[in-house]
């Protein structure tokens, strides 16, 4: 039995859903594995001073994100 052709998929959906969720693996991955690994080396008083570190380059990282979203939207390549 022939398989019928999958429906078209809109593409910039599905990149822009990609994008999303890679942004947000990255940015949890930078604050609870860096978190765990500063735990590690330097003791679990000073992950909480490094965790905040590290939430702080999370939101740059979310920034420089939106800002490059925003440019996009604004240059019309929605």
């Amino acid at each position: 039995m022939p398989k019928r052709p999958r429906p078209l998929q809109d593409l910039r959906a599905f990149r822009r859903r990609e994008d999303r969720r890679l942004i947000l693996v990255i940015m949890l991955f930078l604050v609870i594995v860096g978190g765990v690994a500063i735990g590690i080396v330097y003791g679990w008083s000073n992950a909480a001073a490094g965790a905040l570190c590290l939430v702080g380059g999370a939101a740059v990282l979310g920034l420089i994100w939106l800002i490059l979203l925003l440019v996009e939207r604004w240059a019309g390549r929605e």
